[in-house]
This record gives C-alpha cells, structure tokens and sequence, in this order.
C-alpha cells in the first residue's frame, strides 16, 4: 500500500555507503515509538518509558540487498504539549515514520489530523511517509485498509510518496521492510531533485 514507489533497484546500488539519512519518528504517545527505535537498534525488546522530550540514535540497518545504510533517527514524544515542537525536528529530514497504534480506533481521528498537519508544513512537501500500523499482533487490531480510511491516506498530497506498513514493533516483525520502503522513497525523491536541479 503507498504511491511513489517503483523499480528502485537500480537507485539503490549507486547509493554512496557513508551516507546517513536523517529521520523523524513521530505519532500519537502510546503508539510505539520508542519501541520501534530501541527494536531496530537493539533487535530485541526494550521495555520504555513515555518520552518527555526526545531519543535519538544512529543505527546501521541492512537491506535487502545486503547494503548497510545508516539511519539517525529522532523519536520525539507524542504527548499533545510536545507536537508544536514536532515541526522543528522535521526541518531538513529526509523521511518521516509516523507510528500508529493499530488498536486504538478512538485515536485514529487524533493521529490522522496530526500526520496531515505535519505532512502540510511547507518544508515537509515531498518528503517520503512511513506508516507504521504498530500492533498488528494483537486480535483486534485494525486492518491496513480500515487504518489507510481513517487516516485518509488518499487526501495526502501527490507530492507526498508514503507507505502503510504492518508491524509489530515488541517482535520486530515489518521494521526492516517498512525501512527498505522508506530507503527506496527517500532515494527516488533525491534523484528527482537532483534532475530538477540539473533542469535550472
């Protein structure tokens, strides 16, 4: 599920090793966020705490390809005082994971008016989504189509590539998929840009 996305492969390879992409993982608190950073650099449960403020970390994840990419992730807190804030760690990023808790259908409207405000942020047109539906495991968790209605994922801009992922941030299971998804949007829209440049 997502736009933006297609024969990536080639991009992939070209792709200098040192380099590090610069992401912001935000979403509703309670979503599972820092879950999701401490998963990917741990590879196992990390039991949190509701973050005041924010975590980061610079972590080497291995694609598909068998190509180590460097993420730095910033995983900002989600409590409804701190989204104001969200905006200035956006600033110059070149991917947003935003986390969603996949049970919690009272909040949906909550984290859908939040991801369309900070996709809107006129520094963030263009930059690549990841939808990380968090709690897939659980039996009444929603599915990726009922999620993608509540979140009105159709309404985003078409400027605006992204990707619905399921997941289960406690085992691990579609982080790394979700990641290749966003590493592959990320480098689409950076050849895009760099051919824009050229075309000046």
């Amino acid at each position: 599920m997502g736009n933006g996305l297609s024969d990536q492969t080639s991009i992939l390879s070209s792709l200098p090793s040192f380099q590090s992409f610069h992401i912001v993982i935000l979403g509703l608190d309670c979503a599972g966020k820092t879950t999701v950073l401490y998963r990917l650099q741990f590879n196992e449960f990390v039991n949190t705490v509701p973050t005041k403020g924010f975590n980061t970390e610079k972590i080497k994840v291995t694609l598909g390809n068998s190509k180590t990419v460097t993420f730095h992730f910033w995983d900002v807190g989600g409590q409804e005082k701190l989204r104001p804030l969200w905006k200035s760690y956006t600033r110059c990023t070149d991917g947003i994971v935003f986390v969603v808790d996949s049970v919690d259908v009272e909040r949906m409207e909550e984290a859908k008016t939040e991801l369309h405000k900070i996709t809107r942020i006129s520094e963030n047109q263009g930059v690549p989504v990841l939808i990380v539906a968090n709690k897939q495991d659980l039996r009444n968790s929603l599915s990726l189509s009922e999620i993608e209605k509540l979140l009105a994922m159709g309404e985003l801009s078409s400027s605006t590539p992204w990707h619905l992922q399921p997941t289960c941030a406690i085992i691990g299971d579609g982080l790394k998929e979700g990641l290749e998804k966003l590493h592959d949007m990320i480098i689409k829209r950076r050849k895009m840009l760099r051919q824009q440049r050229k075309k000046r």
